[in-house]
């Protein structure tokens, strides 16, 4: 692999929103060309899979709105800032479906969609669950669906499972734990 990096990068702010910003990045070669592109530059997000004792995948369904469907995913959110990763997992969890953890482990780490975005993903396994109050934020949709692992392999291979960074998770997490 070429570390070296024999271009120039300049950049352009186009829109800041509550989450991300986007810019206009130019990339210049030393023979003077130029190569255009929006980035969204995002500060980073979390997935849990979280493992309840008897062998069963705390998913959630939520409402997106950006595909306007209701969707089957891990639990999930945006890096605050300042907030290492792991901390925004917990946090995360108990937001969304009221679990608790006693163990929380790094999973692996992966780029949603690097053409365009700059995030990186963080998913983790949380394991000794106790069950509490959801803290959902508002207008969020969301509930809680309680699953063994032979029924997210069929929502999966049914396309029930849709979201990106759940299928990462499931399939790096039933691949190498």
């Amino acid at each position: 692999m070429e570390d070296d990096n024999d271009f120039e990068i300049s950049s352009e702010l186009l829109l800041t929103a509550s989450r991300f910003r986007v810019e206009r990045v130019t990339q210049t070669f030393p023979d003077g060309t130029a190569f255009t592109r929006e980035i969204i530059q995002h500060p980073g997000a979390v997935v849990v899979l979280p493992l309840l004792e008897d062998g069963r995948v705390c998913l959630i369904r939520n409402y997106r709105i950006a595909v306007r469907q209701w969707l089957f995913e891990l639990p999930a959110g945006t890096l605050e800032p300042n907030e290492p990763p792991i901390e925004t997992a917990r946090r995360e969890l108990l937001e969304e479906t009221g679990y608790r953890c006693d163990v929380i482990k790094p999973l692996c780490g992966f780029f949603m969609s690097p053409g365009i975005l700059n995030e990186r993903m963080h998913a983790f396994v949380a394991t000794g669950l106790v069950d509490g109050q959801a803290e959902r934020e508002p207008g969020e949709q969301i509930s809680n669906y309680l699953a063994t692992p032979d029924e997210v392999d069929r929502l999966l291979s049914t396309g029930q499972i849709q979201d990106a960074k759940s299928i990462a998770a499931w399939l790096y997490h039933q691949r190498f734990h």
